[in-house]
């Protein structure tokens, strides 16, 4: 992404959302990652970072814990253990073993019902290959606290209960010299010390060629010498060859460890960018949490489509304070792009700005953001940001200067891919050329097509934007009464800047404000509140006209739903019309009995002539009856749907299966309306009317077991499920085998029954179709039959 100038992060306030969800990581890695990130443009990588901490939100939410703690960085260890024969230290593995252990709980975190409800967090780890005894190993080596186990090799075992046994033996030997050389007066009151790991009397300088022994300190007054007495020496040499037998053992034992593992550094090495990941993913889920943050809808291109949105840093500023944050609405409908902001200073036209360009950057690097689920947010590939003073001594630019170097790079470099935001448009210089030159930037900007937010004082901005398809005014309500602002916005219509009156309330005197009053005239005025009433006229003949839009389409599904009963009933005629013609048809079988009784009654009497015509009559009446009864039958089982239509009619190599249901196979040939089908293994000849055109075949293992299955579920999938009164977890699983059956059979149109209530299974129904990489429409029917407690999925 290509942002301008190069401190967007900090004009937008982006760098400290960095910060914020830097100190919720739980390792220095994680951390690392969090200060490296950057929005990305790609729009399948972004919902799939943003479905990872959406899901990681649910358990927080959900108060289902996720197995992460806080981790060390290994790298370092992981490039030593790479280098043939080398041996990690104890402190190494114990901390190489903590990231196996993350990788095993997280493993065994992820049963069934999990998978199933965070299918995204599950996808990092679905292909990893683990080894479950690399910990078991570690552990027979190293204790939960990183020291070398006392059972690490039967050996050390041995060494180190010999040992102890030599330490008892010198406890009592030490003891005794204790006794005899106290009971003389030849030791301090302090009796025993440490010298060079040796155990060592403390002796007065007086006395210390009484005592036979080795000297191996003094004290820094030379009145105190420190002496190993004669009698533990040998036993102190035992237990040093028994320390350094030991540590020569340990080595062994970790080299044989290290030789373990490190075929597996690379293993160990992606399985701690796994953790880090996961850290990273759970730091902005708790953020999120902390903003209420939802997943808006994505879109491929750029949209600005906010509902119920907040600025996140003001957000969580005023709910640490106890205050209230006013969220507010920002749909821009085609063809407008761009929103000239206008209203008073402090009203908030500058937060309301920054925080489009904050939730951008914010979605785009994986973020949850704090706006209404059903908001919509589109891709930039650019945002360019002119906030705040630009003035900069070292290039020799003023304030305007440098704002006019800011315009000349956005203009090279926008299109229709470019998000602006631009804070008091126009600013800095004399109204008039500022306003002119401002209008003439404002011009290319929209021809090249930009989506932005610019706030402006400008009269001249606002006129053009009333004028220009493709920008539209808005403005932040203020309270007149109060002269307060409310921190609402509105799109529709300009705000005027009440600075007459904010500066009458500011305690300006009576004079002053008269003769400013003066020096403006009363056309400024008339201007700018006939351009708020001509665009107040407009937004009332829009929200008119969106009322007419609403209203013609629901008229539009009215008649759908009408043209859908009245085929039904066309269908339930033409059957009740079939079912006569075939009594007939039995009817006339019957009479045919009683004919052929006649005509051999009349052949008895010699009457020839009149048996033939009564035989012609009757085989008439019974061909016309059975032609009807052919007809009805196309008319109600062969008619093509708009579909099968679309799709032309049935040519060798489509995939078809029988109207009556079954398996679907492929048109080998086709002779004289009827079809040679290869199905499997199974080759059948069909008539082509009884055919009709099916989804090519998934493509699973050819085994009895699911052959069959496939079959049955072709041939008894249901198209409607009713899950009310469903837990949500038993509802995610049930919607996913319906669906998972409706793709396999190629369904069309799905019915789901999930009824009205607070709306959470119906919530679980988009959510879950969202999983899918499917392009669907979901409505719902008339209040009759069903309303808001169906939904209606079309799969197209």
């Amino acid at each position: 992404m290509q942002l301008e100038p190069k401190d967007v992060y900090e004009k937008l306030e982006f760098d400290k959302v960095l910060r914020l969800i830097e100190v919720e990581c739980l390792g220095e890695l994680g951390k690392n990652q969090v200060r490296q990130i950057r929005p990305i443009t790609r729009k399948a990588q972004i919902d799939r970072m943003l479905r990872e901490v959406e899901e990681f939100k649910r358990t927080i939410d959900n108060n289902d814990r996720f197995p992460i703690s806080s981790y060390a960085d290994i790298s370092r260890d992981l490039e030593l253990l790479k280098v043939p024969d080398f041996v990690l230290p104890e402190e190494a593995l114990g901390r190489i073993n903590i990231v196996l252990r993350f990788v095993h709980e997280i493993i065994s975190y992820f049963n069934d019902d999990r998978r199933a409800l965070y299918p995204g967090l599950h996808d990092i780890i679905s292909e990893l290959v683990f080894d479950s005894s690399l910990i078991d190993e570690i552990e027979r080596v190293i204790d939960e606290e990183g020291n070398i186990r006392a059972d690490a090799s039967p050996k050390l075992q041995k060494i180190r209960k010999n040992i102890g046994a030599k330490q008892k033996e010198m406890d009592k030997q030490f003891r005794s010299v204790i006794n005899e050389y106290r009971n003389k007066g030849w030791l301090t009151d302090n009796v025993e010390s440490f010298r060079n790991g040796r155990r060592v009397l403390s002796v007065p300088a007086e006395h210390k060629r009484k005592i036979r022994g080795i000297i191996h300190d003094e004290s820094s007054t030379g009145k105190t010498a420190f002496i190993e007495p004669e009698a533990i020496i040998g036993i102190n040499n035992d237990i040093f060859d028994l320390e350094q037998e030991e540590k020569r053992e340990i080595y062994r034992i970790l080299k044989e460890l290290s030789a373990v593992l490190r075929p597996y550094a690379p293993n160990i090495e992606s399985y701690q960018k796994i953790q880090v990941r996961y850290d990273v993913i759970q730091s902005k889920a708790k953020i999120a949490v902390r903003m209420s943050a939802n997943k808006p809808r994505l879109r491929e291109k750029p949209i600005i489509g906010f509902q119920e949105a907040y600025h996140p840093l003001l957000l969580l500023k005023n709910k640490d304070g106890g205050k209230v944050t006013v969220p507010f609405d920002m749909k821009l409908f085609k063809p407008n792009r761009l929103l000239l902001l206008s209203g008073p200073n402090a009203g908030g036209k500058s937060i309301t700005m920054k925080a489009v360009g904050l939730l951008q950057l914010m979605l785009q690097s994986g973020m949850l953001v704090p706006v209404h689920e059903e908001s919509e947010m589109g891709v930039y590939n650019k945002i360019f940001a002119d906030i705040g003073d630009q003035q900069s001594l070292e290039d020799d630019l003023s304030t305007y200067s440098s704002r006019l170097q800011n315009m000349k790079t956005f203009l090279d470099h926008a299109d229709r891919q470019t998000l602006i935001l631009i804070d008091e448009f126009g600013a800095g210089t004399d109204p008039k050329i500022g306003g002119a030159i401002a209008e003439a930037i404002l011009r290319e900007f929209n021809f090249k097509k930009v989506f932005g937010v610019i706030t402006t004082h400008f009269s001249n901005l606002k006129i053009f934007a009333y004028k220009t398809k493709g920008i539209v005014n808005g403005s932040m309500a203020f309270d007149k009464e109060h002269l307060a602002p409310t921190f609402q916005l509105g799109i529709g219509k300009p705000g005027s800047s009440y600075a007459f009156e904010i500066a009458s309330k500011s305690g300006l005197n009576k004079e002053v404000m008269e003769y400013a009053k003066h020096r403006t005239g009363a056309n400024e005025k008339a201007v700018d509140q006939l351009l708020v009433d001509l665009q107040q006229e407009k937004a009332e003949l829009e929200e008119k006209m969106a009322k007419i839009l609403g209203k013609e389409e629901q008229l539009d599904k009215l008649i759908r739903n009408y043209d859908h009963l009245h085929k039904e009933l066309e269908v339930r005629r033409k059957r009740v019309k079939l079912e006569a013609k075939e009594q007939a048809l039995q009817q006339v079988a019957r009479d045919n009995k009683e004919l052929e009784n006649l005509i051999r009654e009349i052949k008895e009497k010699q009457n020839l002539e009149e048996a033939k015509k009564a035989a012609v009559k009757v085989k008439e009446e019974r061909k016309k009856i059975k032609e009807e009864v052919v007809t009805l039958r196309d008319q109600v089982f062969y008619t093509p749907t708009a579909k099968e239509r679309k799709k032309g009619p049935i040519k060798v190599g489509d995939y078809v299966k029988l109207r009556t249901g079954g398996a679907t196979g492929q048109v080998e040939s086709l002779e004289k309306g009827k079809a040679v089908i290869q199905m499997g293994l199974m080759r059948m000849t069909a008539k082509v009317k009884d055919l009709q055109h099916a989804s090519e075949p998934l493509d699973v293992q050819q085994s009895r077991s699911v052959n069959t299955d496939t079959i049955t579920q072709n041939t008894s999938f249901q198209s409607k499920i009713d899950i009310r009164g469903m837990r949500m977890e038993e509802a995610y699983k049930v919607l996913e085998d319906f669906f998972d059956q409706a793709l396999m059979v190629g369904a069309s149109q799905l019915r789901v029954i999930h009824g009205k209530g607070n709306g959470v299974l119906r919530k679980a129904v988009q959510m879950k179709l969202k999983e899918y990489d499917m392009d669907v429409t979901m409505s719902h029917p008339e209040q009759e039959f069903g309303g808001d407690g169906v939904s209606i999925i079309d799969i197209n």
